[in-house]
């Protein structure tokens, strides 16, 4: 009987999963935020790289022209995946900004991983500089959430904090 209660507990564990869940943490807050050349009322792609992984956010149309110049704050939110998309990226190698940037992009590395934020909002705060050149852009992420292809939630974002860019005021 012993043996049988044995061999039960032991195939009992055994069966159990963790699924395939690889990623435990997305961690991007040491990275900064960079971008291919000029922001534009048109679509703004934003990226930040961290070796292997890279973390895309591309914005609605003129979501970064709403300044007001003086010293008002103007709050934006942009909801995803609405108006706004974030994708999670794990590549086979450390990926370089020539990936976005270049107008052929590079063979290798290649997407071994991608994922869509299924949910959440961008929240940008501008502001003028203090040269009145400028608007700078603070933004934040909030209430993501990312789901893998085997439905399973990634837990542990830590990417509250997407970054801060400035863009030219008009005259």
């Amino acid at each position: 009987m012993k043996k049988l209660v044995c061999a039960l507990s032991f195939l009992l564990f055994a069966a159990c999963s963790d699924g395939d869940l690889q990623i435990e943490t997305i961690d991007f807050d040491s990275v900064a935020v960079d971008n291919c050349g000029d922001l534009n009322d048109e679509i703004t792609t934003l990226f930040k790289i961290n070796g292997d992984e890279a973390l895309i956010l591309t914005l609605q149309s003129g979501v970064l022209q709403k300044g007001i110049v003086g010293d008002t704050v103007v709050t934006t939110v942009s909801t995803i995946p609405g108006q706004s998309k974030l994708v999670y990226r794990i590549f086979s190698e450390n990926v370089s900004n020539n990936y976005f940037c270049d107008e052929i992009p590079p063979v290798s590395p290649v997407v071994t991983e991608e994922i869509d934020a299924e949910d959440g909002m961008v929240i940008i705060e501008t502001t003028v500089n203090a040269d009145s050149t400028a608007f700078d852009h603070v933004i934040k992420l909030s209430e993501i959430t990312l789901v893998n292809d085997a439905g399973e939630r990634i837990t542990d974002l830590t990417i509250n904090d997407f970054g801060e860019i400035s863009t030219p005021i008009d005259n």
